[in-house]
């Protein structure tokens, strides 16, 4: 049996450098994986702040309009609100003095609630018009 020597060593793998190197590998990818599902969780939470903010812009719209805030997903449809992909919208409350919202993605299990006015706190929101994401 004879070996092709380039560069000096013999040609070919050994287990031992696949062991290593599939080793390396399997450790690079236990650190990566977390940090992408993390990126991506925040990025779902973004959007549902984005979300909510236009949400609010929309009710405020309908409140000059019409002198009270609306529960219709449709009435605000119908004024330009239109939920990112994946959004859950739930209006809880909407009332003349206040609306309460909360929205839910479903890639993650967080949720981004809002209240305005004297409408009843929803979710983790503590502070009328202060969106908060639990």
């Amino acid at each position: 049996m004879t070996y092709r020597i380039v560069g000096g060593l013999p040609r070919g793998v050994t287990l031992v450098e696949v062991l290593i190197t599939t080793t390396i590998v399997s450790l690079l990818m236990a650190i990566a994986l977390p940090l992408s599902r993390d990126l991506r969780e925040r990025g779902y939470v973004t959007t549902m702040r984005a979300d909510l903010r236009n949400l609010a812009v929309i009710q405020e719209s309908h409140f000059y309009d019409d002198g009270a805030y609306t529960p219709s997903l449709t009435v605000l449809d119908a004024m330009g609100f239109q939920p990112s992909q994946g959004v859950q919208v739930t209006i809880r409350e909407a009332t003349r003095n206040g609306w309460s919202a909360t929205l839910s993605h479903m890639a993650t299990l967080r949720q981004c609630h809002l209240f305005v006015g004297s409408a009843a706190p929803v979710g983790s929101a503590s502070a009328s018009g202060a969106i908060d994401c639990g």
